[in-house]
C-alpha cells in the first residue's frame, strides 16, 4: 500500500494526492514525500534487519555507500529513542554486569584494558535486557564507579527486586536496594540460579555481531550496542515490521 502510493507512509491515510514534481501529497497529515525514494529506503532498511555491512547493501543496491552509511546511522538513531520509550523497569531476578568492546589490544583485558569502551547491562530473567555505555562525560574515561553503577541500576530496575553480579567492589553495596547475590567465578556453587549466565550470553551475543564492523569510534558506541539491546529483546519476533514502524515514528526525515 505505501509503495504503490495508495496508503500514507506517516498517517496511513488514504487517498494520496500526485504532485508536479513525482512526490505525493498527505491531505491529513500534510507530509509530501517521493514514493520511489521511500521503495529505495525500505530496501535498504530490509538489509540492514538482515545485519548485511552498509558496504555490501551499496554493492548489491547500485547506492553509494555514504548514503546506505547515512541511513543505517539514521535507523541506529531512531532504535535508541525506541528503546527509550519502550523500557519499562526491570524486576524480579536481575542480572548486572559490565563488558568491553573494541579491537584487540596488548596487555590488560576486561577492567584494566586499554582504549575499550565499557557497557553496562542489566538482564532480567526470562525478561529483557538494559544497556548503556558508561563514560565519564567531562573525560570521556570508562566510569565503572559504585555511584554511577548504582545509580543506573535505581534508575532502571524496582527496588526490591533480587540482583545477580559477580564479585566487583562496585556492586557492594547493592544490598541497600534489594537481596544481592555475589558471584566469584572461581568458585562452584549448588545452587543452580546463582550465576550471571544471562547477561554474559547477551555479551557473547553482542560481540558476536560486532565482528563484522571494522573498528567503531567510542562516541558512536551508544546507537551500535542499543541497536543490539533491541535485536536480544525482539529475537523471537518478527523484527523487521517493527523496524518499519520505529523508522516511520522515529525517523522523521526519511523522505
Amino acid at each position: 500500500m505505501y509503495v504503490h502510493g495508495r496508503k500514507c507512509w506517516f498517517c496511513g491515510n488514504y487517498g494520496l494526492s500526485r504532485l508536479a514534481d513525482k512526490r505525493v501529497w498527505c491531505s491529513n497529515c500534510r507530509h509530501k514525500y517521493s514514493i520511489r525514494k521511500l521503495k529505495n529506503d525500505l530496501k535498504v532498511l530490509y538489509y540492514f534487519y538482515l545485519e548485511v555491512s552498509a558496504r555490501k547493501c551499496s554493492y548489491e543496491l547500485k547506492l553509494s555507500y555514504n548514503t546506505v552509511a547515512k541511513r543505517y546511522s539514521t535507523y541506529r538513531k531512531a532504535i535508541v529513542k525506541y528503546t527509550e520509550q519502550e523500557f519499562k523497569k526491570l524486576h524480579g531476578s536481575v542480572e548486572t554486569d559490565e563488558s568491553y568492546f573494541g579491537g584487540k589490544r596488548k596487555g590488560n583485558r576486561g577492567r584494566g584494558a586499554f582504549n575499550k569502551q565499557a557497557v553496562f547491562g542489566i538482564l532480567e530473567r526470562s525478561g529483557r535486557v538494559y544497556t548503556t555505555v558508561i563514560n565519564d562525560v567531562t573525560t570521556v574515561i570508562n566510569d565503572v564507579s559504585a555511584e554511577t553503577l548504582f545509580e543506573h541500576i535505581k534508575q532502571k530496575t524496582r527496588k526490591g527486586s533480587v540482583f545477580y553480579t559477580d564479585d566487583f567492589k562496585s556492586y557492594k553495596d547493592l544490598k541497600q536496594y534489594g537481596k544481592h547475590n555475589r558471584i566469584k567465578h572461581s568458585k562452584t556453587f549448588g545452587k543452580a540460579h546463582n550465576h550471571i549466565n544471562g547477561i554474559e550470553g547477551f555479551w557473547s551475543y553482542a560481540k558476536e555481531r560486532f565482528h563484522k564492523y571494522h573498528g567503531i569510534s567510542k562516541e558512536n558506541y551508544l546507537p551500535y550496542v542499543k541497536e543490539m539491546e533491541f535485536r536480544f529483546n525482539h529475537r523471537n519476533e518478527p523484527v523487521y515490521p517493527i523496524l518499519i514502524n520505529i523508522i516511520r515514528d522515529f525517523a522523521l526525515k526519511i523522505n
